[in-house]
């Protein structure tokens, strides 16, 4: 595959990030992995991926701060960001990561077919990188 789109899963329980990342290799995706908040705004920075799957409860800062982080920075701000999490629909945090600027909320437990046509759907809405540039020029 030629183009493959490059998805940076952000998950601190290792066992959930192996099990989404294999997953999604064999979905035909380049995998970039982040267990911390921090982590994934350094990943985003380094490797520009396509989209980025955010779980909230992170340890160092939380997931929407993390959101917040890459939305105001012009390099990261355009990448989709689709939060999973185990919080219920409308908690403080899940609401904060809305505001932050997360394109859709899952709530675990996720069945992983749901998660490939989440993606898929929003990958194919997402802005690529050739496009912004017209946009801005």
């Amino acid at each position: 595959m030629a183009d493959k789109k490059k998805i940076l899963v952000v998950e601190d329980h290792s066992d959930i990030r192996r099990l989404m990342a294999f997953f999604l290799e064999q979905t035909g995706y380049d995998v970039i992995e982040a267990e911390t908040g921090l982590g994934a705004i350094e990943r985003a920075n380094a490797t520009h991926p396509d989209l980025i799957t955010m779980d909230l409860g992170l340890p160092d800062i939380k997931g929407d701060e993390a959101i917040a982080r890459l939305k105001l920075d012009p390099s990261t701000k355009h990448i989709p960001v689709i939060v999973i999490t185990a919080y219920y629909e409308g908690a403080p945090l899940v609401e904060s990561a809305i505001a932050a600027g997360a394109c859709e909320v899952l709530y675990k437990p996720i069945a992983l077919r749901m998660l490939e046509d989440t993606l898929r759907r929003r990958l194919m809405t997402a802005p690529d990188e050739e496009s912004l540039n017209r946009n801005v020029a």
